[in-house]
């Protein structure tokens, strides 16, 4: 249980003056003492509806986009994001940044942060994830069940590792079995470069964010985290059956490469979206399937024109699922 109360106050964030954070304080784990930080843009929604959304980030990533904030707001909703524990604003100078043994680990921050946000008279919830984010909310709503809770999207799920048919068969479950005695085994993360280079201004992108939290050579990952990782897949392929309606979004096509090619910047490089199509179906009974051409890996992260696009196709599925 969350150790926040419900009279804790926001403290300025450093997005600028329309967002604000709230630290939620947890118990502590095997690092030492542990938070997560709720996030919350002060704008009020377009329309007075009680409904809000709660976003979650993806591996090696925390919130930033104000832009993101901003489309939710025109549409109606109170827009809140999520820095899970050892992520962005959460991280702590004792903890290994994204460390984790078991994606459960996660519902307790969720679990305060929906708590917060129906606190703050909010019945109505969309729960939306991009990447790593999009399994632990599809994960944490098959278990949870939330009742707020009416609606999940997803943004390039992280269903499956996107790696050769061997490595998937052979090295993983060795490290997995091994991640069960020895958590702390480092491994190599397997993420070039290039998808950091295609987002920041400072590369080749267009987005400004803090390099410390999201660098281009991700954190490391071990033994531990790669187990969950893969626990949590494991569980998605034996079907989630959420009842809730599900939007999955995702790019048209995948590119591979480790040397920088104009094509990665409309396409997905971190997972294969193949996977996406053929897993989703698995995670309940009302999932629509979308593809966004030439969107990347973070569709609302792509070229203007495409997250334009993206948020089009949200928003009428939003439309029509929360009526």
């Amino acid at each position: 249980m969350s150790l926040v109360s419900a009279a804790a106050a926001y403290l300025p964030d450093p997005l600028g003056p329309d967002f604000e954070q709230l630290s939620l304080m947890q118990p502590p784990d095997y690092e030492g003492p542990v938070r997560a930080v709720l996030v919350r843009c002060h704008l009020n929604p377009a329309s007075a509806a009680g409904r809000a959304v709660l976003y979650v980030h993806g591996f090696n990533d925390y919130f930033f986009q104000r832009e993101m904030a901003l489309e939710y707001t025109a549409h109606g909703y109170r827009f809140y994001a999520l820095d899970l524990r050892k992520y962005g604003r959460a991280l702590l100078p004792h903890q290994q940044p994204n460390t984790v043994r078991n994606l459960q680990e996660y519902f307790p921050d969720l679990d305060a942060a929906l708590a917060r946000i129906q606190a703050e008279s909010h019945t109505e919830v969309l729960l939306s994830g991009h990447s790593t984010g999009g399994l632990i909310t599809a994960l944490y709503i098959a278990q949870r069940q939330p009742p707020q809770v009416k609606a999940l999207v997803l943004n390039s799920p992280f269903l499956e590792l996107h790696q050769s048919w061997l490595r998937r068969q052979v090295a993983v479950p060795v490290a997995v079995a091994l991640g069960a005695y020895w958590p702390t085994m480092p491994l190599p993360a397997g993420l070039p470069d290039t998808y950091g280079q295609s987002l920041h201004r400072a590369y080749r992108g267009q987005w400004d964010y803090n390099l410390a939290w999201k660098p281009n050579r991700v954190f490391a990952v071990n033994a531990g985290w790669l187990r969950a990782i893969r626990r949590g897949q494991a569980r998605v392929r034996r079907g989630l059956h959420l009842s809730l309606s599900v939007l999955v979004l995702h790019s048209a096509h995948t590119a591979t490469g480790r040397r920088w090619h104009e094509e990665f910047q409309r396409a997905d490089i971190v997972l294969n979206v193949a996977h996406i199509r053929q897993l989703a179906p698995r995670l309940g009974e009302q999932v629509t399937v979308q593809a966004v051409p030439g969107a990347v890996h973070d569709v609302f992260l792509s070229a203007p024109a495409v997250r334009a696009q993206a948020y089009r196709q949200l928003f009428a599925w939003l439309q029509t699922v929360m009526a």
